[in-house]
């Protein structure tokens, strides 16, 4: 009996070399779709004959809705171990099991201090200029003895803020669950509230996860308060930020500069204003936080894992 997997948007192409599908039981056949599927009804229409599946993050969203016009899924694998876009109650529900993967642990915070160098020292900017035969045309800003703000203080904001620290800025941190002893650990500075880092901050960078709570957490009144010369960095979830009022703050140049991983849509439209903000004030990147050969091969690995249990009746990491 052959079981078909579906292995989702494999953008760059690397899923079916990062791990070795072959381990699989025989009669077991890998498909790898390097390109979105598209609405609902697409998405339906591709993987109705389809057992497992394999979902990489956050690119394709499996709510209610959908897991219930897939009546042949019993697999989901997702990479990492939460993922916000999949309905795991529903798939509970209807009888299909959810299981995840470990992620490597440092990416984002690396990338994102690839973006606050990037915008700090214009290294995207002066790259092209280089090219284009022009030469040291922008002056950068020194990060030692400036503030960095980090807005949510877990796993990944204290591997931020201790960078931060190395390279000799001040860390002050907020979230909405933080306590004097945690910031204190971490040995940050714990703010007030949201407004006075927002006030204090050289650089801002987002850590905190997409709830209700965080949703629009940042919006016009709350980038008002940041200096025009502050740095506003998110890896995090693009809606924690009124997008269409940080677009306005980078044009209007009430901003130094802002570096974006995340989007309200992703892949983001070929249209889309983003694409249109003042290249000397931002740096976009296409939401490569959790995107490196080491995280992909121990991701897809675990998946390869996740699948071969689930066929012999025994399912390993179960998040459903």
């Amino acid at each position: 009996m052959t079981v078909r997997v579906a292995v989702l948007d494999d953008y760059q192409r690397v899923a079916e070399e990062a791990a070795d599908w072959g381990r699989l039981p025989e009669g077991v056949e890998v498909e790898f779709y390097p390109h979105p599927l598209g609405t609902a009804d697409e998405i339906v229409k591709e993987l109705a004959d389809y057992p497992i599946v394999v979902a990489m993050r956050e690119r394709t969203a499996f709510p209610r809705e959908l897991l219930a016009r897939l009546p042949e899924l019993r697999l989901l694998v997702t990479t990492g171990m939460k993922n916000a876009a999949i309905d795991v109650a529903a798939a509970g529900e209807l009888g299909i099991t959810v299981c995840g993967t470990a992620m490597a642990p440092t990416p984002t915070a690396e990338l994102t201090w690839g973006l606050i160098l990037g915008v700090a020292r214009h290294i995207p900017e002066e790259d092209r200029a280089v090219r284009e035969g022009r030469w040291q045309h922008t002056v950068g800003v020194g990060l030692s003895g400036k503030t960095l703000g980090v807005i949510g203080l877990g796993r990944l904001g204290r591997q931020v803020a201790a960078i931060g620290q190395a390279f000799g800025m001040n860390v002050v941190a907020w979230s909405q669950n933080l306590t004097p002893a945690a910031a204190a650990e971490a040995g940050v500075q714990k703010a007030a509230d949201l407004d006075e880092l927002l006030r204090m901050a050289d650089v801002v960078t987002i850590h905190t996860r997409l709830s209700e709570r965080t949703r629009g957490l940042i919006g016009e009144r709350r980038l008002g308060l940041m200096r025009p010369t502050a740095i506003l960095v998110n890896t995090s979830r693009a809606p924690i930020v009124d997008m269409e009022a940080l677009g306005d703050a980078v044009r209007e140049g009430r901003l130094g500069g802002v570096g974006i991983d995340v989007y309200e849509d992703e892949p983001l439209a070929v249209d889309d204003p983003v694409r249109g903000w003042e290249p000397d004030r931002t740096v976009l990147t296409p939401h490569l936080g959790y995107v490196t050969g080491e995280g992909l091969r121990l991701s897809y690995g675990e998946a390869v894992e996740d699948i071969a249990a689930f066929l012999t009746g025994e399912p390993v990491r179960v998040l459903s």
